[in-house]
């Protein structure tokens, strides 16, 4: 059985070179890269037969398009049979386990999956207000100045209005899950979600203008569907939203080289293409 890794990225080619690298030839890779992105792709082309690049989508921060973009992954990287098991990161990710261990000593019969049930208060609000009101991350960028001001704007303006939308996620399920983006899953598993997601089109068009769509959609179908069995409530990535390092979630770097090698976590993120270099090596020797 192989293994593949989805991973969705939009700058730092090197990182992804080092993340193939580190894999080798028995693993598949599978790279959306965001299409305004002006990474140079030639070489990543260039890197093996293993290795599969797609350009569909603008992916603004927070938009749909990056859950889009991960189906897109998916139902590419299901198409080779080999295929048995299945880790989305992003490119600023980097493993923090050794190939034997993803091979002979990780449960590849169990999903990771970290998830909660919704309204939480690990979210503003709950959360429920990312559904509930129309957020214009397809329109605007707000990574951008006027693009978050346009999209702030034009949230409150609803609120104060009173003006919520029709459809949400919640006319299709009871209740509403959330958690990390990232995820780590076996085949029948992947295979559910995107067979789901074909014969239910009308359930991810609620999910166009809502806010980081990505960390709801996956939880809410696979939580209330018979595969919630085989899910282990831990998608086993050491991310850091406390240090606040230059990013949130903070950028990585030696410091925590003991607390990644002491977590049961197979990935580990931010990287920064220049203070992380170190951790990186220090990850690689060791």
């Amino acid at each position: 059985m192989r293994q593949a890794i989805l991973i969705t990225a939009y700058k730092n080619a090197k990182q992804i070179y080092d993340i193939i690298d580190y894999f080798g030839k028995d693993f598949e890779f599978y790279i959306h890269v965001d299409k305004k992105s002006k990474m140079d792709l030639v070489e990543i082309h260039s890197l093996g037969d293993n290795v599969h690049v797609y350009k569909e989508f603008i992916v603004n921060w927070g938009s749909v398009n990056h859950l889009k973009a991960i189906l897109l992954l998916s139902e590419k990287a299901l198409e080779d049979q080999r295929n048995g098991y299945f880790h989305l990161i992003t490119g600023q990710d980097f493993p923090c386990k050794t190939k034997k261990y993803f091979t002979d000593v990780l449960d590849t019969e169990k999903d990771y999956l970290a998830y909660r049930e919704l309204p939480t208060a690990s979210w503003t609000n709950g959360g429920m207000e990312r559904i509930e009101y129309y957020r214009f991350y397809e329109i605007f960028n707000a990574k951008k100045i006027i693009g978050g001001k346009l999209i702030g704007i034009l949230f409150k303006t609803q609120k104060i209005l009173k003006l919520k939308r029709k459809i949400t996620l919640q006319t299709f399920f009871k209740k509403l899950y959330g958690g990390s983006t990232y995820w780590s899953l076996t085949r029948n598993t992947l295979q559910f979600i995107i067979g789901f997601t074909k014969m239910n089109p009308e359930i991810l068009k609620t999910m166009k203008f809502t806010f980081c769509s990505e960390e709801i959609y996956f939880q809410t179908v696979l939580v209330n569907s018979e595969y919630h069995k085989n899910i282990i409530t831990d998608n086993l990535r050491f991310i850091d939203w406390k240090s606040k390092r230059g990013s949130n979630p903070a950028f990585l770097d030696e410091t925590d080289y003991e607390k990644i090698k002491n977590s049961n976590s197979l990935f580990a993120r931010k990287f920064h293409e220049i203070n992380s270099e170190g951790l990186k090596d220090l990850l690689i020797k060791k």
